[in-house]
């Protein structure tokens, strides 16, 4: 049975439901991971958990080690990575606590280390990237989502952070046919198509994006909407699991 590697983002520094089996710390060429590799089972299949704020959560995303943390997924044996995500919702469907498989993204991050693709090269190495996520996994996804609250499609842009947007830069996203909002879907999903590794996202709406609701947005009401929306996306994970 393959091996699938859950990248798990705000809210999910550990999965509790896993039965685990080892941790092990991976030395890559690009420096340490965000945290170490736990391996284990989840409804008898087998994944390996990397936390990607680290373990405690304090790795800001514009700092995270991207392409050390894909490399050393790819280094242990993962055949295909599932990527939590916690974002916020612009469009009307995506409300606080719902789950999203999205099908593109826009990249609005800059100064990132983004390839893997740029020094001692024998050749120039250009990836095609117009589908970015693995549509097998994506689909395996929304059919263990079934009875949950998710929409199967959506855009997603990818900001710099840490900060949270403006309402005009949300306006702005809306208009280039945004639907969710978050900070770590890129260079992430490019590096793993780089590494040849399927890759999907499931995103975790944990509050309206700025100016799509009134009043501040704060964090008691990102995290009351997380634990709605993890415990539905560990109910996907145990489907995903027991499915064939």
């Amino acid at each position: 049975m393959s091996l699938t590697a859950i990248i798990g983002g705000t809210g999910l520094t550990r999965l509790e439901e896993l039965e685990i089996l080892r941790r092990e710390t991976v030395a890559t060429p690009y420096g340490e991971p965000s945290s170490a590799l736990t391996f284990g089972r989840l409804a008898g299949r087998e994944f390996v958990f990397l936390a990607r704020h680290g373990d405690p959560h304090t790795i800001p995303p514009h700092r995270i080690n991207y392409r050390a943390n894909l490399w050393a997924l790819r280094q242990i044996g993962a055949q295909g990575i599932i990527a939590a995500a916690a974002v916020g919702g612009i469009g009307a469907d995506m409300g606080p606590g719902r789950l999203a498989v999205p099908h593109q993204l826009i990249d609005y991050t800059w100064g990132r280390s983004g390839t893997f693709f740029e020094d001692e090269l024998d050749h120039v190495t250009h990836i095609d990237f117009t589908q970015p996520y693995s549509e097998d996994l994506r689909r395996k996804l929304i059919a263990s989502a079934r009875g949950l609250s998710v929409v199967e499609n959506g855009v997603y842009g990818c900001t710099q952070g840490p900060r949270l947007e403006t309402a005009a830069e949300i306006a702005r996203m809306e208009r280039d046919g945004c639907d969710l909002v978050g900070m770590t879907g890129m260079p992430e999903a490019a590096l793993a198509r780089e590494l040849e590794l399927p890759y999907a996202a499931c995103a975790i709406v944990a509050n309206w994006a700025a100016g799509k609701s009134e009043g501040e947005i704060t964090m008691a009401e990102i995290e009351r909407h997380l634990a709605r929306g993890m415990a539905d996306f560990v109910k996907l994970l145990t489907r995903f699991a027991e499915s064939p």
